[in-house]
């Protein structure tokens, strides 16, 4: 039978009108994946590109293994992957989000974006935060890769969370690996290297960054193996880095975490070891264990600790992780080039204890959350952070304070006042704020660089600046965004969080940055003889009060006549004298996590 040449003609056009329909095709040698093209960004997209095989069954709380060679068709690249198993909430009222929930343990993928004939571009790979517990590949960086010219690739990773991620005691250190979770994410460091010439990347061009956890991550890669240099990244961004206690992986509280796990898994010792029962050990019971067992093990062990704390986090194991982050940092062994690292301006909410009232509450609070405390260190406590000065009654409307004159964030801010407020700032210093002045000052040595900013524009509580680099949907004033974006950007691209005067300020001529004379914004290294701070705000417009809880309101800046306000200032005098406080925590976090030390508040 011939075919005829009309048909042959429109066989032909729908071939060709197929073809040209097509995504975007990469063959990674293991499978091959089509993304697609997302027109409105200009951006090739590829998503659930799997990096490791599933860990389940055998490879649970084991090191991540390539994934199995499956390269007999092509793999659609076009849907979110599935979330790992959420199970990290924290006591914090339910109306702030932190709930945990059902999840996928075969969740090891990335979500990859790069603009089309991309070639040797800088990449930036991201790591989401959430308390080790929440979250996953679920931001889209498309703007600001927009913002910036599409002049770089992103990369968006998950990782195994709870107690999948960070289960630890003696049993997982014999038997598989604490630390899984961080294991993942250098395992997707190393396919980046691998595999991202593929898609237009240059492999020695690499900025890891994260928030709260995320950046919590960034900064124990850039400890890892005692700051070993692995060339798996150049620079840094640590947004809000989050530092909760570091204990061994067999500490009491680490092992007693592990025991409630496996009690609830069904697992626990009086269960398994005999000749009569299926498993020999408990670790062998969780292995082969069901996952949904498994994740509600996990959610119910993670809020069963204080207020704000999560109970599976990242130990000291003596191999990944050697030393205790404040320790490791304050001798600067660290690997990298270049840090850009920042915290809130109201990074203590909503992640401490909102039900600070009084004077007797306070102390309540701090012998409560730091029972390792001496008297003396108390006393010393109670003087820095300026406990007599602290009144227990909130001034109509509360506002942020300016960082460098008085009223200070010790006691009030948008937030709350007064001890309430004091209660805030002695969490964000702890967890982030300390953090990231240790951090800055780590990469002024030994010919690194870096550079430290504060996101102040309200609202600025913890996460609040997610909005700013990932603003498909963003509150927040627009030139702010633009000029965040850009920093952001040409830190990824050109080593240098320093922007154009034009960039920083929208074309404004009301807006105020410090400008040097080459048409660019001043903006020093931070080092410990100079201790700059890059302050990043926005004034003007109105502000209009948002409405959470009777726990959690805050202002949003709208309407028209907003402007930029960024200005430089002393890290160390912030706030009343930040620096020296930090210098208080460093000096009585424990020489070494030692159960005897630790606590479940505090041993950085």
């Amino acid at each position: 039978m011939r075919v005829s040449e009309p048909l042959l003609l429109t066989t032909a056009s729908a071939i060709l009108a197929g073809l040209a329909n097509a995504g975007p095709t990469v063959d990674l040698g293991y499978a091959t994946y089509e993304g697609y093209y997302d027109s409105t960004y200009e951006l090739n997209v590829w998503k659930s590109i799997r990096y490791a095989a599933p860990p389940i069954g055998n490879l649970r709380w084991q090191a991540p293994a390539p994934p199995v060679q499956n390269n007999t068709h092509i793999t659609q690249a076009v849907q979110q992957p599935p979330m790992c198993p959420q199970s990290g909430a924290a006591k914090t009222p339910a109306v702030y989000g932190f709930n945990s929930g059902a999840g996928d343990e075969d969740c090891l993928f990335l979500n990859l974006y790069a603009p089309p004939g991309a070639q040797d571009l800088p990449v930036f790979l991201w790591i989401h935060g959430g308390g080790y517990g929440l979250f996953g590949a679920v931001y889209d960086p498309s703007p600001m890769m927009n913002a910036n010219n599409n002049g770089f690739i992103t990369v968006e990773i998950q990782y195994r969370l709870g107690a999948f991620g960070f289960l630890s005691s003696d049993d997982v250190h014999t038997y598989g690996e604490t630390n899984a979770g961080l294991l993942d994410q250098r395992f997707a460091m190393e396919w980046v290297q691998n595999h991202i010439q593929k898609f237009g990347g240059d492999p020695s061009r690499v900025t890891i960054g994260g928030e709260s956890s995320g950046a919590g991550s960034v900064m124990l890669h850039s400890l890892a193996y005692g700051g070993r240099e692995d060339r798996l990244f150049t620079n840094i961004i640590g947004a809000s880095a989050w530092s909760p206690p570091a204990y061994k992986y067999n500490d009491s509280i680490p092992t007693q975490y592990y025991n409630d796990f496996a009690e609830l898994a069904g697992c626990s010792s009086d269960m398994v070891g005999d000749t009569a029962r299926k498993y020999q050990t408990v670790f062998d019971c969780l292995v082969n264990a069901d996952t949904m067992v498994l994740q509600n093990a996990s959610g119910i062990v993670s809020t069963s600790g204080l207020f704000g704390t999560f109970a599976f986090l990242p130990v000291v194991d003596g191999d990944f992780i050697q030393y205790r982050p404040a320790e490791q940092l304050s001798s600067g062994r660290v690997s990298g080039k270049r840090i850009l690292i920042g915290n809130n301006a109201n990074d203590g909410v909503p992640l401490s204890n909102p039900n600070v009232i009084g004077r007797a509450a306070f102390v309540d609070y701090v012998k409560t959350t730091y029972p390792r405390l001496t008297a003396d260190d108390v006393s010393e406590l109670i003087e820095i952070y300026k406990y007599q000065d602290s009144q227990p009654t909130s001034s109509n409307p509360r506002f942020d304070t300016l960082g460098s004159t008085k009223p200070t964030a010790l006691n009030e801010s948008e937030m709350a006042t007064g001890l309430q407020q004091t209660v805030f700032d002695i969490y964000a210093e702890t967890k982030f704020d300390c953090p990231a002045q240790w951090l800055a000052e780590a990469f002024s040595k030994d010919s690194r660089q870096s550079w430290k900013y504060q996101f102040s524009v309200t609202p600025a509580y913890h996460g609040a600046d997610l909005s700013a680099y990932f603003s498909t949907n963003s509150s927040l004033p627009a030139d702010f965004v633009r000029a965040f974006q850009k920093i952001w950007g040409n830190f990824i691209i050109n080593d240098t969080p320093v922007i154009s005067v034009n960039d920083a300020t929208g074309g404004k001529l009301n807006s105020t940055v410090p400008a040097a004379r080459n048409g660019l914004i001043d903006w020093p290294n931070f080092t410990p003889n100079h201790p700059w701070q890059m302050d990043l705000n926005a004034t003007g417009g109105t502000l209009a009060t948002v409405y959470v809880t009777p726990n959690l309101t805050f202002y949003e800046r709208l309407g028209p006549g907003i402007v930029n306000v960024f200005r430089l200032a002393n890290a160390y005098t912030w706030e009343g004298g930040r620096g020296r406080r930090c210098d208080f925590w460093l000096k009585v976090s424990p020489e070494s996590p030692s159960e005897t030390k630790c606590t479940h508040h505090f041993c950085v």
